[in-house]
């Protein structure tokens, strides 16, 4: 009850009142993503160096900071929430928020509150957030092999998360599982996570290794391009291309042998950003038109600044008609540098 006992202000505005977000390019602003931690109990190998230094609480939003401004871009036209992190389930008191937001679900407002996540909290939660009208979720799988997914995210317990996926079915959750396609890691194990997956009613998305953060492995090291993995399960399964649209950039295909549908996250070998409708929120308040661009916006200053909404709805206005036409993510030997100095777990996964 956190959250819902406190004023909420002018963020309750009906999203009628607003013709809605536009960006430059006439694309309709619908889908926000809001990390509300940059903390993680895993350190992937493709996100986070080893020994992270996390940003001092006080510079994060509160839980009321942040239904405020989720509230204020429903109130634009935002139809659809993701929550995410670093780890969003291990940020105190974060059901709170859900239980909040939760009310835009209810008033027709918002068409879908979903996260994402490493599955490792999932079976203390599960039953809550379907409670609080989550209906999906995103895990990240990388492995089914104990000792490479330890290997992988230096910290995990793949048993813990395998639980947790559960505890998410078991509750109603339709869960999606995300695999980042590393070189020499896993590239070997696609096919095995594609039968597990589609064997018990999930779908797949494979990612691209993304140019975010200086991490110890090199990137180049590290990355597999998804033409390749998809030419190689074309040797073996028919894939038949589809033209499903779940607000984020996969392409889809549906597996004729499995049933089972497959997606394909391609940042690298196939810019996304024409149809880009989703804008990305820090926890400390940041807001960026572009995951590959460093351009971003303070929300923050205005939420504190004052209770009533006018200077934040100014703000994301002045944001939305800065977002670029798309990013512009290179991994080659001349490129070895991050095209981006934040870690993924900073802007939200």
């Amino acid at each position: 009850m956190l959250l819902l006992t406190q004023e909420l202000g002018s963020a309750q505005r009906e999203a009628t009142r607003h013709p809605g977000l536009v960006d430059p390019f006439g694309r309709a602003i619908t889908y926000l993503r809001v990390s509300v931690t940059d903390r993680c109990d895993f350190r992937c190998v493709y996100c986070m160096s080893e020994h992270m230094t996390f940003l001092p609480k006080r510079d994060l939003l509160t839980l009321h900071e942040l239904d405020r401004v989720c509230s204020a871009f429903i109130a634009q036209g935002v139809r659809k929430l993701r929550i995410t992190g670093g780890e969003p389930l291990v940020r105190r008191d974060v059901m709170g928020l859900f239980r909040s937001l939760s009310r835009h679900l209810a008033s027709g407002a918002l068409d879908e509150l979903t996260l994402t996540t490493n599955g490792s909290q999932l079976g203390r939660f599960a039953v809550e957030l379907a409670d609080c009208g989550v209906r999906r979720v995103n895990v990240s799988v990388d492995t089914l092999d104990p000792g490479k997914f330890r290997s992988i995210t230096r910290w995990g317990d793949l048993a813990q998360v395998l639980a947790g996926i559960d505890a998410a079915q078991e509750a109603g959750l339709r869960v999606k599982i995300n695999t980042v396609a590393l070189k020499g890691v896993n590239e070997d194990e696609i096919e095995t996570l594609m039968e597990w997956a589609h064997g018990r009613g999930m779908d797949l998305t494979v990612i691209e290794v993304m140019p975010l953060g200086d991490i110890e492995p090199s990137r180049l090291d590290q990355y597999l391009p998804l033409s390749v993995v998809r030419a190689r399960l074309s040797g073996r399964y028919t894939l038949v291309d589809l033209d499903d649209r779940t607000g984020g950039p996969a392409r889809y295909v549906r597996v004729k042998e499995t049933g089972g549908r497959l997606g394909f996250i391609t940042p690298l070998t196939h810019n996304f950003c024409e149809s880009c409708n989703r804008v990305r929120l820090t926890c400390t308040g940041q807001l960026f038109m572009c995951l590959g661009q460093e351009d971003a916006a303070d929300l923050r200053a205005p939420v504190r600044a004052s209770k009533d909404d006018g200077l934040l709805d100014q703000a994301i206005a002045e944001a939305i008609s800065r977002k670029p036409k798309g990013h512009d993510f290179i991994i080659d030997r001349r490129h070895a540098r991050p095209v981006v100095g934040r870690h993924m777990s900073m802007t939200g996964g």
